[in-house]
């Protein structure tokens, strides 16, 4: 057996996609499947902010797509929004300030009904959180998980529309964060009866360090599958991808 690390790829069913929007455009991302053929949730992903480094490889979500399909048998979209650049591709269009990538989303969790993907969350990090709460309560999904929430372009209308819809919403707020503390984000989300905050001790807004990706992991899969937590942190050898991994990303 081997400890899980942050380079860590796990196998899955890994497929590149192309997503439509309703705008138009075509936006990048992939499809990592669990190889066993069972799938028991699915997480539809919204990066952090484009303009300042974030994309569908940033470090949380590539290492869910990685992890996730082999240790809980859950689905993971990842996709690149309108104008956002990774190894991937280029999504058309260009960033829109959270305003067009509520399109993006749309044809995210359009694209996992068509496939028949069960129990869809949205996952939403930091940018991610705000396209999430402005767009996601109409959406066809469970719930939403929020990583490091700022809580800058999201409204009190929003908030009400997920109040409204009753789809619960987890929102893990770092002691350190940047923009929302614990205690802030008691305060921000105390009118909306859904939404559980769990403050994690000790992170920041970026996630770094396996101590903390591990922490995010294990609550997201407690929600979503249940009967697949706690995660295990080691693996056997045999099934651990020896390639080239990318260099570690924070953004």
């Amino acid at each position: 057996m081997v400890e899980l690390r942050s380079t860590t790829m796990l196998p899955a069913v890994r497929e590149d996609i192309e997503l439509r929007t309703d705008d138009g455009l075509t936006l990048v991302g992939e499809l990592a499947l669990p190889v066993s053929g069972r799938i028991e949730a699915t997480l539809v992903t919204l990066h952090p902010l484009p303009t300042h480094g974030g994309f569908m490889d940033s470090h949380v979500l590539r290492k869910a797509s990685w992890r996730l399909p082999y240790l809980a048998d859950v689905a993971v979209l990842r996709f690149n929004t309108r104008g956002t650049h990774s190894p991937r591709g280029t999504s058309g269009g260009a960033y829109d300030g959270g305003v067009g990538e509520g399109l993006d989303a749309r044809a995210a969790v359009a694209f996992a009904v068509e496939r028949g993907l069960p129990r869809r969350w949205l996952l939403g990090w930091s940018f991610g959180t705000e396209v999430a709460l402005r767009h996601g309560s109409s959406l066809d999904v469970e719930g939403a998980i929020l990583l490091s929430p700022p809580l800058q372009l999201a409204t009190a209308a929003d908030l009400a529309a997920w109040g409204a819809s009753r789809k619960p919403v987890l929102a893990l707020i770092p002691e350190h964060d940047d923009y929302l503390r614990p205690d802030e984000a008691r305060a921000a989300f105390a009118a909306l009866p859904s939404a559980e905050v769990v403050p994690v001790a000790g992170a920041g807004h970026l996630w770094v360090g396996e101590r903390y990706v591990r922490i995010v992991l294990d609550q997201i899969v407690a929600r979503i599958a249940p009967t697949r937590s706690p995660l295990p942190t080691t693996v056997p050898a045999s099934v651990v991808w020896h390639g080239h991994a990318p260099e570690e990303e924070s953004a």
